[in-house]
């Protein structure tokens, strides 16, 4: 197992739980638990395998990430009051998985030959919209609609990796640099409450 392989079931299994603690907020029955835990786990990387016509999608071809999801939703299951008091921890945790899965998708989408741009987008797709699946079925707001940095790192992860492979063509240099770059945007935005403007109908000139 590399270490690539082993972060990457890592980030799974802290996006299942991230989704475990949302159903427990809702009251979901274990079922529950199951649905929305896989939803942040695999569901962006299983809307970038449709989108680039890699199928079957990747936890069909690896069973491991469909196992680690769904043990750890059923852990959140029995341990949410627990898990919920390491919730710095958890955002830490979060944060890592975000920027690993900006970088992986971003990579996986320049290996089967998508354009740069594109590359940058299933990025960004593997980062945050399983989240966004996770939010629309417990029917809250999606957290990248909000004013959180937090597809914003995702943006900026898969953006620089996409362009220092482009330009140094060395794979593990540029995904260094992205996931450094994509975690440290977030917990910096975490840290100091950071948030992107929002519209405002107020005019400025008044």
């Amino acid at each position: 197992m590399t270490v690539l392989y082993a972060m990457d079931l890592f980030g799974t299994a802290v996006f299942a739980v991230s989704g475990g603690l949302m159903a427990a907020r809702k009251r979901y029955d274990i079922f529950g638990f199951l649905v929305v835990g896989l939803a942040p786990a695999i569901g962006g990387g299983t809307l970038r395998d449709i989108a680039l016509g890699a199928l079957p999608v990747f936890w069909v071809r690896d069973v491991a990430y469909l196992w680690v999801a769904l043990l750890a939703a059923s852990a959140t299951f029995f341990l949410a009051r627990r898990i919920e008091r390491y919730m710095p921890q958890l955002l830490v945790a979060d944060a890592v998985g975000l920027a690993l899965f900006a970088v992986v998708g971003a990579e996986k989408a320049l290996l089967l030959g998508a354009r740069p741009e594109i590359a940058v987008a299933m990025g960004v797709i593997t980062a945050s919209f399983g989240g966004m699946i996770r939010d629309v079925l417990c029917r809250e707001e999606p957290l990248i609609l909000r004013r959180e940095i937090y597809a914003t790192a995702a943006i900026l992860g898969a953006g620089l990796f996409v362009v220092v492979e482009t330009l140094s063509q060395n794979r593990l240099t540029a995904m260094g640099l992205g996931f450094a770059a994509a975690l440290l945007l977030r917990l910096v935005a975490v840290r100091r409450n950071l948030s992107l403007p929002v519209y405002s109908e107020d005019d400025p000139a008044q």
